[in-house]
């Protein structure tokens, strides 16, 4: 079955550095666009990053350009978000996706914490 697996969350003072790894398995992940959102409570989820299948382009939320950066090893069906500069808002439940015409699968995210 279809399965994605976040890891990598925790707790982390602000300008501090994450590494989120979503390691993806039931499905041909080189053929899914994967993105990361996330979510805070009351709020709608929201793109954080995305990349096409292959790694051919990738796209960013404006709060996060110039500091988080998505990357993919579809040797390892493994996508990636390296967050640096985190900043308070930055603070919510990360989400992983993949995406591929009608097929549409989420993962069960992992928490995000920027406090000092």
């Amino acid at each position: 079955q279809v399965q994605l697996v976040e890891s990598g969350g925790g707790l982390v003072q602000p300008g501090g550095t994450l590494r989120l790894s979503c390691a993806a398995s039931g499905f041909t992940f080189s053929r899914y666009a994967m993105s990361w959102y996330r979510q805070v409570p009351g709020k709608e989820r929201e793109l954080v990053a995305t990349m096409t299948s292959f790694g051919g382009s990738e796209n960013y939320a404006d709060s996060v350009k110039g500091r988080f950066a998505i990357s993919r090893d579809n040797a390892k069906n493994t996508v990636y978000l390296q967050m640096n500069s985190l900043k308070p808002e930055d603070t919510a439940v990360y989400y992983c996706n993949a995406k591929r015409y009608y097929a549409n699968y989420w993962g069960q995210g992992t928490q995000v914490t920027v406090s000092s």
